[in-house]
């Protein structure tokens, strides 16, 4: 960690993540000197108390970043395919949320327990962070990956409405109280972050739709899987799903491996992996849900097991809290790493 008090701004103080991002530098007790608190003209003007100090937030308009160490973007990708270069011109280190920069390859895309040494790539000053359902995958494969090798993945997620921010947890409340009710589900409001009702539904859709039918999230996946696990042309098949739940993505994964593993060995590898905690059958959590990630910082994994269709095969239950360790955590330790030269 840095020896001297860094500057810090963050772009979308008010969001989800941004309010996570907050709340994580505090519990981490990261160096925080001046932090300047950005945000658009629906919140700008009003006060956030941080760590016993009232901060300011003040509308983003690019000229703010003179002086700044670290920048978290947390606004979108607009915001940071316009603003995020601004900052980097100004000197500031900027650790990017959105996915406008994830594929760039002047631009470090980084998950710290698996591909810190990243870091030390020529970049512009811009350093991105995976999709909340690549972080908890690439995560718990690593070790696999490193010990036996991966020929295949297959995943299918089950992505908590946060994903879609405030008014992705706005939404769901509101329906579930309305059908609740007997009420229209909408009741007059816009629930257009959804494309369709999710209360009390799944809806096998995340992101627009592409020509091929997959979507834009599930193309995500599968791209920033194979960048941070430095596999380029690794076959991966990915269905999202939206699911009824506030908080936590869970994926099913089955993998196809280069070398037999059993599923025994595999749980070994995974209890001494960092960041990740096993569950298994006999303890007093089995396997993790949604509900036990919410609020934790690491990704849990359960029911490994081995693949009765496939000789090389392991299949696995993989959980985590999508706006913590899927984002706003995971960019916080990224900046750990970077305090360190700062």
């Amino acid at each position: 960690m840095a020896e001297r008090e860094l500057a810090i701004a963050v772009v979308g103080a008010t969001g989800a993540v941004g309010s996570e991002v907050l709340k994580i530098l505090e519990e981490r007790l990261f160096p925080v000197g001046d932090l300047r608190l950005f945000a658009s003209s629906r919140t700008a003007g009003e006060m956030v108390d941080w760590n016993g100090r009232a901060v300011r937030i003040d509308l983003l308009d690019g000229d703010g970043f003179e002086g700044i160490d670290i920048a978290f973007f947390c606004a979108g990708g607009e915001v940071s395919a316009e603003y995020a270069p601004r900052a980097a011109d100004a000197g500031a280190v900027v650790i990017d949320k959105s996915s406008y920069f994830r594929m760039d390859p002047d631009v470090p895309l980084v998950v710290p327990e698996v591909n810190a040494e990243d870091l030390v790539e020529r970049h512009r000053g811009i350093i991105a962070s995976p999709n909340c359902t690549t972080i908890p995958i690439v995560v718990a494969l690593k070790p696999i990956a490193d010990a036996v090798g991966i020929s295949r993945i297959v995943a299918s997620s089950y992505q908590a409405v946060s994903g879609g921010g405030k008014r992705g947890i706005a939404t769901l409340s509101r329906e579930t109280i309305n059908i609740l009710n007997m009420r229209d589900s909408a009741d007059g409001e816009d629930t257009a972050v959804f494309p369709r009702r999710i209360a009390f539904n799944c809806i096998p859709q995340v992101d627009a739709f592409l020509e091929d039918g997959s979507t834009k999230e599930e193309a995500k996946v599968i791209a920033e899987t194979r960048r941070v696990l430095h596999l380029e042309t690794l076959p991966i098949a990915v269905t999202c799903v939206r699911v009824p739940t506030f908080f936590g993505h869970t994926v099913a994964l089955t993998v196809e491996l280069e070398q037999p593993l059993d599923a025994a060995d595999a749980r070994q590898m995974l209890r001494a992996a960092p960041g990740v905690i096993l569950c298994e059958l006999g303890e007093e959590m089995p396997y993790p849900t949604a509900s036990d990630v919410g609020g934790t910082d690491a990704v849990y994994v359960g029911r490994v097991r081995n693949d009765p269709s496939h000789p090389h095969g392991l299949q696995l239950w993989v959980a985590a809290d999508n706006v913590r360790k899927g984002a706003a955590l995971n960019a916080v330790q990224i900046a750990e790493i970077v305090s360190r030269e700062l």
